[in-house]
């Protein structure tokens, strides 16, 4: 057998990909329900802290900080082991799903208050008193005229965060959760070929590809134009 056939029959060996083809279209399945829980959460957390920092009640934007820094400074993997692995010490037990959920909802919830409220601070000072003196109140003026400035200021940074943190599902198999890369390392310990893993792969491209393509779209559509 040649140097290329081993490799061929190594990665790309045709029995063993269709033996668990099914297993890795499951994971794919899995894969894009978490990454959408993960940035449905985030992103409505990470907002939600951003608006009660803009009301500059001080102890509370300090709680924020720490907490925001904190999970921003902390691995996700480190956080998903704590999750799975340490919670149960206290008596509150998370199946491989949720602990990846949470913890990875936490990173993109810490990153995008940043990038939200980086938004809110870029909107000009005259627009919060343009509005003040035209009769509208702070929350008025923080729905109205400030918020929707300050999205469209963070819709490009958002969108790479949401990819970078979606990519980090694959850390789910860690934890035992049958996602594309969990279900590609099962496939490799029975079969003992990496073929299954090559499916995997396969399968991010076919996952993330027209995702970058989208998001690349989203920063050219809202940039700002000079």
């Amino acid at each position: 057998m040649t140097g290329w056939e081993r490799f061929t029959d190594s990665f790309f060996n045709a029995r063993v990909m269709a033996q668990y083809l099914p297993k890795i279209i499951e994971g794919f399945g899995l894969t894009v329900v978490l990454a959408l829980c993960i940035i449905a959460a985030g992103l409505a957390a990470g907002l939600a802290l951003a608006l009660v920092r803009a009301f500059g009640i001080r102890p509370l934007n300090w709680l924020i900080i720490f907490v925001v820094d904190l999970f921003r400074a902390l691995p996700p993997l480190v956080i998903i082991v704590l999750l799975f692995f340490g919670l149960p010490n206290a008596g509150v037990e998370l199946s491989g799903f949720v602990a990846s959920w949470l913890a990875l909802t936490l990173v993109l919830m810490a990153f995008s208050e940043e990038i939200f409220w980086a938004g809110i601070t870029a909107v000009p000072k005259g627009q919060w008193e343009a509005a003040r003196s035209t009769g509208l109140g702070f929350l008025q003026t923080l729905s109205y005229v400030v918020l929707p400035q300050a999205l469209r200021i963070t819709i490009p940074p958002l969108t790479n965060r949401t990819i970078a943190i979606t990519k980090g599902t694959a850390l789910a198999s860690v934890v035992a959760v049958p996602d594309i890369l969990g279900a590609a390392n099962a496939g490799v310990s029975f079969s003992f070929n990496p073929s299954p893993l090559t499916l995997g792969a396969i399968a991010y491209l076919v996952l993330f590809f027209p995702v970058v393509v989208l998001g690349r779209w989203i920063e050219t559509r809202f940039a700002w134009k000079r």
